[in-house]
């Protein structure tokens, strides 16, 4: 049969994307039926295909409905038709089996949050999935944390040992149902079950979930299997609970996530605006930085001394039920003993959570992949992610321009994720943490291995760190066959950046952080480049001071001050810093001697010197604790600053030195310490901007990237976008992937693909 007997058309399509798993082929079935086309859709590992006749018109209106009105978690990349196929005779539309052996292009759907139909499902008495905690469909449920393989099929998930009953294979067959080839789908009477187990492994008698909430209630401590591996649950507002889970974790004081039983009662703890609303109701479900209300009824231990909270809604059914028995809110922290990747699996979890939980709440799923979740705080109107996992990860970011070859960029040693690179995506892995332990660094390989099987990529290039010593980077130098491709830990940072706003350069790069390997050997931390992908100049940077101690200097940031005060010429004497510190001397004699003490230029060691001479953090217990101490107490209104000089020469070098100086000599004057870290903040802030200006009048480069873990103070931040976008400048920040080292390896990533598109022509470096 021809189309010129009949007057038809027949034409294939493919889609591309996230169209697996998402209920993208009864979508599609269900256009086709009520146009009155034939023909059938299936998966593959490239994506859906589409073969599909009738009239013209009919399928012009078809294809015009398949790229608008896609289901809520697909999305897609690209349609190519073909539009001269002979017609077959058709009787009605169908959905065929899965093709294997075609390659892996599709991409897999990120984990996403209950929807609504489920949720009204579950609190129905009279619905088979009545308080059930394992209910989904094709628009929720878990995606990325059980996918063996692709295609995307029930027999590539965890749940291939759950065989459908009846009533579930009715729904799973029926084209016009909700869970139409959903392939977590289940009921009560297949599917997986809740067990509370005591802390002997022993089961419970009674409901879980009641059971749990129980336990919370009596302050007790609980460990919660949910999607993506085990949290650690407390009652929020039990003093005794959050300070014993501290203890037990070994978490001084960095703060814990809060989960909220809904918006409403998220309302009663922070400020929630409308797209921080919007946030904690989309399908990723982060925890979001909010400021709290001075009132918040949560235990003191939970965020000491932050004016923010991270908070999140419930995103599995199971959080749900827990969140409704237990009624207010609870602390769910990664199930880990700090510093160790979150337990996932029910074993490691018995054994590594059994001294910290009092009971063991858990289910027979098994979990393919650790997915911790994903953090996110709103700068500017503007969502930015500070860890990305949970609800993003896998799904692809799109760049503007190809990868020659297949790339895997290592990532750097803290808040590590890795990379891969193929044809115009790339895939950022979900957040694997500090690279300084057996455990992560298995996690690491195994993430590794787990995505390039699922993508079916074979990278060639390899992009690593310059850090001899970072466990990513002897991965990378371990491996064989593949070129190599070492990037500056700045440029990475400022590359990123550049992705993230599909930029190709050049950009005026400012990259500040607590600190990575400079291509002089020296630990880099304050840097002004002119940079592309390809390459870059480093035009300014902070003075280099000592380390005294090297690596202790970061969690004692009094030696930082110690050195900066030295350098500086100031009598501290009086200092209560030096009074409190009585190796003070030693630990100068032995910088002075070279001794442990790496010379730097960073600006995150800059603000834990400035932290710890105003008296407020000499030591800290996580990252970056004792800069957001200082920003915390900055006076809101405060507009003094100081002045900072910079001398002459190629890179032009920032008298940080000064600055401290000037710290000093004002708190001496009796100001406040709330108005002293506001003016040095603002100092800062417009450092950058006289520079990023400076360097746009004598390079003629209009675009400024902010990247690095300092610009995740909010302060700083927006004041430099607001100082630098009023110059004329444009201002890019990250949107799609953190600021801080979890950004990294997209950075490194792409510097990799620049240079091979350039056939290696410009090397990275800088003087």
């Amino acid at each position: 049969m021809t189309r010129a007997v009949s007057g038809l058309m027949r034409w294939r399509i493919r889609v591309s994307g996230v169209v697996q798993g998402v209920g993208f082929r009864p979508f599609v079935a269900s256009l086709a039926t009520a146009r009155g086309l034939r023909g059938f859709v299936g998966n593959d590992g490239a994506g859906v295909f589409i073969e599909i006749e009738g009239a013209p018109s009919c399928l012009e209106e078809f294809l015009d409905a398949l790229s608008q009105q896609a289901p809520p978690l697909a999305r897609i990349e690209q349609l190519v038709v073909d539009r001269s196929l002979d017609l077959d005779g058709s009787a009605e539309f169908r959905i065929v089996a899965s093709r294997q052996g075609t390659g892996h292009d599709t991409l897999v759907s990120a984990d996403a949050r209950t929807c609504s139909d489920c949720l009204r499902e579950m609190s129905d008495p009279g619905d088979r999935r009545y308080r059930y905690a394992f209910t989904n469909c094709t628009n929720c449920g878990p995606r990325y944390s059980i996918v063996r393989d692709i295609p995307y099929d029930r027999a590539n998930t965890t749940m291939a040992t759950f065989v459908m009953c009846p009533r579930c294979r009715g729904e799973y067959d029926d084209p016009l149902d909700r869970r139409f080839h959903a392939q977590p789908l289940c009921c009560p009477d297949c599917g997986p079950h809740l067990q509370l187990l005591d802390g002997d492994g022993d089961p419970v008698p009674g409901d879980p979930v009641e059971a749990t909430a129980a336990l919370l209630g009596a302050g007790r401590i609980v460990a919660v299997k949910g999607i993506g591996g085990y949290h650690l649950a407390a009652d929020a507002n039990d003093e005794r609970a959050v300070t014993l889970l501290r203890s037990r974790k070994h978490r001084e004081q960095r703060p814990f996530a809060v989960m909220a039983r809904d918006l409403d009662q998220a309302r009663e703890l922070c400020e929630v605006g409308d797209v921080e609303a919007r946030l904690l109701g989309a399908p990723a479900a982060p925890i979001l930085l909010l400021r709290r209300h001075s009132g918040a009824k949560v235990a003191r231990s939970v965020a000491p001394g932050r004016d923010e909270l991270g908070i999140m809604l419930p995103y599995s059914p199971m959080h749900h039920l827990l969140l409704g028995a237990h009624g207010r809110p609870l602390v769910m922290t990664s199930g880990n003993l700090s510093d160790e990747p979150i337990a996932f699996d029910d074993l490691d979890a018995s054994k590594r959570l059994g001294t910290i939980a009092d009971a063991r709440l858990t289910h027979d799923r098994p979990i393919q992949t650790r997915v911790d979740d994903s953090v996110v705080r709103v700068s500017g109107g503007y969502p930015a992610p500070v860890r990305r996992s949970r609800g993003y990860a896998p799904d692809p970011l799109g760049l503007p321009w190809e990868f020659p070859r297949e790339v895997l960029a290592c990532g750097p040693e803290l808040k590590n994720t890795f990379c891969l690179g193929r044809a115009r995506h790339a895939f950022l892995s979900h957040h694997i943490g500090d690279l300084e332990n057996f455990e992560t660094f298995s996690s690491f390989t195994s993430g590794i291995a787990h995505l390039c099987r699922l993508f079916d990529i074979h990278p060639e290039v390899l992009a690593h760190d310059l850090h001899p010593e970072y466990l990513s980077t002897k991965y990378a130098l371990d491996q064989h066959g593949v070129d190599l491709v070492g990037v500056q830990h700045h440029h990475a940072h400022v590359a990123s950046c550049m992705a993230d706003n599909g930029v190709e350069g050049p950009v005026i790069g400012v990259a500040f952080d607590g600190l990575g390997m400079g291509t002089d050997g020296s630990l880099w931390g304050g840097e002004f480049l002119v940079a592309d992908l390809c390459g870059f100049e480093r035009v300014a940077s902070l003075e280099p001071v000592a380390m005294p101690g090297g690596a202790l200097a970061v969690r004692q940031p009094w030696r930082m001050a110690a050195a900066y005060l030295e350098r500086a010429g100031c009598d501290f004497a009086s200092l209560g810093v030096r009074s409190r510190n009585k190796s003070w001397e030693d630990v100068l004699a032995g910088a002075r001697a070279g001794l442990n003490a790496p010379m730097t230029s960073s600006m995150g060691r800059l603000f834990d010197a400035v932290s710890a001479v105003l008296d407020l953090q000499d030591t800290v217990t996580y990252e970056g604790q004792a800069a957001i101490e200082l920003e915390q107490v900055a006076a809101p209104c405060e507009t003094g600053r100081y002045e900072v000089a910079v001398a002459a020469g190629m890179p032009w070098r920032i008298d940080a030195p000064g600055l401290v100086r000037a710290v000093v000599d004002d708190r001496a004057r009796g100001t406040e310490v709330g108005v002293v870290a506001a003016r040095f903040h603002n100092s800062v802030g417009r450092l950058v901007l006289d520079l990023c200006c400076r360097i746009r009048d004598e390079r003629g480069i209009g675009a400024v990237a902010l990247s690095g873990g300092v610009f995740q103070n909010r302060r700083l931040l927006e004041q430099c976008i607001e100082g630098l976008s009023a110059r004329g400048l444009r201002v890019m920040t990250h949107r799609r992937v953190p600021t801080n080292d979890g950004g990294i390896s997209l950075g490194q990533a792409a510097v990799a693909g620049a240079l091979d598109r350039a056939g290696g022509a410009r090397a990275p470096g800088g003087s």
